[in-house]
């Protein structure tokens, strides 16, 4: 499964965020468990500082960012295994249970999956605890975190949330920069994406009513897929519904649009762990130092890379934290 169909899938009530990231590929914890090691191994005792599991979903920027995590702790003097977990039903007890110690997570998608685990499966929609105010959504997830036995630390500038795309051509033609130009122009589009596009607030009905953009239909190719993008690209549609951290918009000659008026709820990458294992200040501080330096067009090269590039999501990790300095 795509980054992408985690982000659209977030919207979908508490069926879509149960299973919506990383709902395919990938192998239970018990499969999987000492996968590729930050430190060189996998978890042993013994270690000075400690040991700790680093929890990723089945999809390329996770296993990014798990890296990203485990290579920067194991820095940092901290012996770490990545496990890749096939979904959320899956790793977000096993953190709660010690079984993982601390996973890469996007804001507004994990505080609405734990407003449905504790307040029922309509609280996402009926009281939702998400937003695009990034400090409101945290806020909100770490009154639903802490009581399970779960820290959730600050959020950095890094997001990858539903975005929306056109062509070079299209843009320069129509002088569109954001999506209230968009809606200023009054031209017609048709929107390729998910057929819940139709339904769901994020997408064409928010279009219409935060932006004033003439929908003239949904062209149900899948969020994000290369055939959405295609049809954008050829002209067959006009808009393509996609993520912040997409990085192969390029290839397909497609720029984003800026979400000025903040439609999408703020899900920007933040560590949350177990709070009996992992919440050392150290261990809060080392990921901190990462969070704060990281930013989304940093997602989207470190997702070129292993996309494109094939590069291992380990090698990538080991090569930025070096550039940045964070890693000796």
């Amino acid at each position: 499964m795509s980054k992408t169909s985690r982000i659209a899938g977030a919207v979908l009530g508490v069926v879509g965020l149960v299973g919506s990231l990383a709902a395919c590929g990938g192998g239970s914890l018990e499969q999987e468990k000492g996968g590729s090691a930050g430190t060189g191994g996998k978890k042993t005792s013994g270690a000075e500082k400690g040991t700790l599991v680093v929890g990723a979903a089945a999809f390329t920027e996770s296993k990014v960012l798990a890296e990203l995590y485990a290579q920067v702790l194991g820095g940092a003097g901290y012996r770490t295994s990545v496990t890749t977990v096939k979904n959320r039903e899956l790793y977000e007890p096993s953190l709660e249970k010690g079984e993982i110690d601390v996973v890469p997570e996007y804001a507004a998608t994990i505080a609405e999956f734990l407003n449905a685990k504790v307040n029922g499966p309509k609280a996402p929609e009926e009281k939702p605890v998400a937003s695009s105010d990034v400090a409101a959504t945290v806020a909100g997830l770490q009154k639903l975190a802490e009581p399970l036995g779960l820290k959730v630390l600050p959020a950095g500038e890094a997001v990858d949330q539903n975005a929306f795309a056109v062509s070079k051509e299209f843009a320069e033609k129509n002088k569109l920069k954001t999506l209230s130009d968009l809606g200023k122009s009054k031209l017609k589009v048709k929107i390729a994406a998910g057929d819940e596009c139709e339904v769901r607030p994020f997408c064409a009905p928010g279009l219409k009513k935060a932006y004033g953009i003439d929908v003239a239909g949904v062209d149900p190719k899948g969020v994000g897929t290369p055939q959405a993008k295609q049809a954008v690209k050829d002209g067959e549609d006009q808009l393509v519904l996609t993520t912040t951290t997409d990085a192969t918009l390029e290839s397909f000659g497609l720029v984003l649009l800026e979400d000025d008026k903040k439609l999408q709820n703020a899900d920007n990458v933040l560590p949350v762990l177990n709070a009996e294992d992992a919440g050392a200040q150290e261990i809060a501080d080392v990921l901190g130092k990462l969070t704060g330096t990281l930013t989304t067009q940093d997602l989207v090269e470190l997702n070129r890379k292993v996309d494109a590039e094939r590069a291992k999501p380990q090698d990538v990790a080991r090569e930025y934290l070096a550039t940045k300095g964070l890693i000796k």
